[in-house]
């Protein structure tokens, strides 16, 4: 698995889960529990991971809907 994108903005993750379910591509949601722990402020950031033979087509999803991302590795 790889990381596509790291933010603490639940509605970006969101958009971006449905954006590549509806195009088949699997990811997992990371750090979920942790961002519970610290009382939903918003300081510890969620990841979003897919499988590295998606990681090429995820990013052209995520950039094609303006959806912000660094590309890592």
């Amino acid at each position: 698995m790889k990381e596509l994108l790291r933010t603490t903005n639940v509605t970006v993750i969101a958009f971006a889960k449905a954006l590549l379910h509806g195009e088949g591509i699997d990811c997992f949601e990371m750090d979920v529990n942790m961002s519970v722990l610290e009382g939903g402020i918003g300081i510890f950031p969620r990841r979003l991971l897919v499988r590295e033979k998606d990681l090429f087509m995820a990013r052209i999803i995520l950039r094609d809907n303006d959806v912000p991302f660094e590309a890592r590795g």
